[in-house]
């Protein structure tokens, strides 16, 4: 099994909150790992995400303790459709 790791920064507008943990994070920018598997049998390259790892705190707000949290990629996706709804929201006030 191959596994590979990309890099991102994901803004978060809003508040929001991650399943398993008591405390909702703040708004801003956060760096994300996202782990994918490599589909193996097919005549082409595909992959598919298995985790991913949101570094906590914010980058803005640096600390001297980082705490890595694994959320599954669906949750991951809902976590951020959630942010985009409540941004819209925002701008439409």
């Amino acid at each position: 099994m191959t596994i590979r790791t990309s890099q991102s920064t994901v803004t978060f507008a809003r508040s929001f909150q991650i399943d398993g943990m008591d405390e909702s994070q703040p708004p801003g920018d956060y760096r994300v790992d996202m782990d994918e598997e490599l589909l193996e049998g097919l005549s082409f390259l595909a992959y598919r995400r298995v985790a991913a790892l949101i570094h906590l705190p914010a980058i803005s707000r640096p600390q001297n303790r980082v705490q890595v949290v694994r959320v599954a990629p669906a949750a991951f996706d809902a976590m951020i459709q959630l942010d985009m709804v409540a941004a819209k929201q925002m701008k439409s006030s």
